[in-house]
């Protein structure tokens, strides 16, 4: 499946230990809305494969919407300017938002979106992600469910991608770039 200058490098974390922990994950989110309008947003299109297996774990009336924000194009790594190619179709006012991400990095995307959808007042806004990777970061962001951290590698798989490719992986694998 690489391409030249491309290869896929080790299993970082396999489906199962995947699939478990965004099971424990959806009933510590349940647990903590109960009562309340949960509105979950996916950001497109990397955390899409997560927020679909997130929402079928989360055991409440919940509804959700998606956003896309672009930041990598086809690099490795972010350039640092988030746009918007996706706005929400509906308001958060009023809402118990939980943004739902695939991947932190530096914490740029994550805290522009914080800031913009923060200024649509919702009731409440907080972030659940699948990967962590603390050591890039370079502006805190409060993240309060987190799936795994990993160190500084390139991730591809189960939405994650290289060029818009390797997201149907179901693992998620380390990529190495050569060349």
């Amino acid at each position: 499946m690489a391409v030249a200058g491309e290869m896929l490098g080790p299993v970082l974390l396999d489906a199962r230990r995947i699939r478990v922990r965004v099971r424990q994950l959806g009933i510590r989110i349940a647990r903590d809305y109960r009562g309340k309008k949960l509105h979950l947003i996916g950001i497109l299109k990397g955390a899409s494969i997560f927020h679909a297996d997130l929402v079928r774990a989360i055991d409440l009336d919940l509804s959700f919407d998606f956003i896309a924000v672009g930041s990598y194009g086809s690099r490795t790594t972010s350039s640092g300017e988030v746009r918007i190619l996706k706005d929400l179709d509906d308001s958060v006012e009023n809402k118990d938002v939980l943004l739902v991400e695939d991947i932190i990095d530096t914490g740029l995307t994550l805290h522009y979106l914080l800031q913009n959808l923060g200024a649509r007042r919702p009731s409440s806004i907080k972030v659940a992600a699948l990967l962590s990777k603390p050591s890039r970061r370079e502006i805190a962001v409060p993240v309060e469910y987190v799936g795994f951290e990993i160190p500084d590698e390139f991730v591809v798989g189960y939405g994650l991608d290289y060029g818009q490719r390797y997201r149907n992986l179901p693992d998620i694998r380390v990529l190495r770039i050569t060349g």
